[in-house]
């Protein structure tokens, strides 16, 4: 389970320290894309794999919207590998789109990691209403 909140730089090629219990979690490869909320998602390949057959089963001919989402999903996506001091390479179009410039925040959400700004995460998190969130996990019994 990736779990956490780390903070580091991206230098000016592009690369990121993965913290190491997320390299342990993912392998030494992983799938990295377009997110929502600003952010980029990663999956270990195991995980891709099963989001890929699930995305094949929407109803592409008739859904405009699983046309699009799988568009945006998949076109972006890239295949990271983890070099010998623990760095993964973001290329520069996911580096643009998440406005990865100098600090990112790279959190665990379960079975995907997902690489912010600095900014966009503290101005993501001050948006969230906890009394919400709160009473939504109440409702799971959580």
């Amino acid at each position: 389970m990736l779990l956490g909140e780390y903070f580091h730089n991206i230098d000016k090629k592009g690369r990121i320290i993965l913290p190491s219990k997320f390299r342990s979690e993912l392998g030494d490869r992983f799938i990295v894309t377009k997110g929502f909320d600003g952010c980029l998602y990663g999956y270990s390949v195991d995980e891709w794999k099963g989001i890929e057959e699930k995305i094949k089963t929407l109803p592409l001919i008739t859904g405009k919207d699983a046309r699009n989402f799988t568009r945006f999903f998949f076109s972006s996506a890239i295949e990271c590998e983890i070099d010998s001091q623990g760095r993964i390479l973001i290329s520069s179009g996911l580096r643009e789109f998440a406005t990865l410039t100098k600090e990112v925040v790279i959190i665990g959400v379960s079975s995907r990691i997902e690489i912010w700004s600095k900014d966009n995460w503290e101005e993501y998190s001050k948006k969230q209403d906890l009394d919400d969130i709160a009473e939504k996990m109440s409702l799971l019994g959580i």
